[in-house]
This record gives C-alpha cells, structure tokens and sequence, in this order.
C-alpha cells in the first residue's frame, strides 16, 4: 500500500470514529429543511440525514447536515466527510460537490480526485475500485441530494 493509499484509509478510519453532524438534530429557527432516509439492502448500511439551509434557493446557505446511521466505517465516514465539508456552502455548491463525489465514485480508480474540491472526501477514491463498496460511500451523499430536493418544496 502506497502512503497516500495509507493516509486515504487513516482518513476514512478517523471520521468513522469522530463522525461529524450526529447525532441527526431537530431543525433551527424555523431553518427550512429536507430529510432523506438511505438503506443499502446488501450489507445493511442505514442512514437518515437532515439538511437544514437558510432559504430554498440554489445560493441558500447549508446551515447544517446532521444524521444518524449504522453501518461500515466506509457509510459512516463519508456521513461525517460530507457534514464537515457541506457547513457554510451553498446549496449549489453541494449539489455540485454530490456530482464530484459520484464521478469519482463511478471511475473505479481510473480518475484523480480533485482534493481541493473535494477535501477529506478524496480519500474515498480507492473505494471506487470495488463496486461492492460505492453504494457504502454513495450512502450519504444520496441522502444529502435527496434531502436537498426535499428542503427546496418548504
């Protein structure tokens, strides 16, 4: 395993243990908000996510993600990569970052995340070389989209 392999998977160990945005939290200050339940029959990953925003448009704010969740360290941690990355975004740039996540999880290692965009969620790049694994990444980041579509009919 090559260092970088190694500080990937040291990531995706620290935030399935930290998890960052649980537990899942009522809404604020009448905050509009979407919620998406995600299961994954395979392996039994499970996760109910809350999007809170400061509005219903594309540059509303995310003002928090939180979730609650059982499963794998690799659906646990890209809970938590995603809750530490979404806060002061707009909702916008998630859905953008949603469609980032995905191509990088669809290429099956053939493409370079972009670490910058992506942050600790470029760590995630070595899952995409086992397809029975993506659905454990993709988890959260559904229910993200999901609940954004959801926030945006409040």
């Amino acid at each position: 395993m090559s260092g970088l392999e190694q500080l990937y998977q040291q990531i995706i160990l620290d935030h399935a243990k930290r998890r960052v945005g649980e537990p899942l939290a009522d809404p604020q200050g009448g905050h509009p908000a979407g919620e998406s339940h995600q299961h994954n029959p395979i392996c039994g990953d499970e996760i109910r996510l809350r999007v809170e925003l400061d509005g219903t448009t594309d540059q509303s704010i995310i003002e928090r993600i939180s979730w609650e969740g059982n499963g794998c360290s690799i659906s646990m941690a890209a809970a938590s990569v995603l809750s530490e990355m979404a806060a002061g975004t707009t909702r916008g740039e998630l859905l953008e970052l949603i469609d980032e996540f995905r191509e990088m999880m669809r290429s099956r290692g053939t493409t370079e995340p972009d670490e910058e965009r992506l942050g600790d969620g470029a760590a995630f790049a070595g899952v995409s070389k086992f397809p029975a694994r993506v659905k454990c990444a993709m988890l959260s980041w559904v229910a993200a989209e999901n609940a954004l579509l959801d926030a945006a009919k409040a």
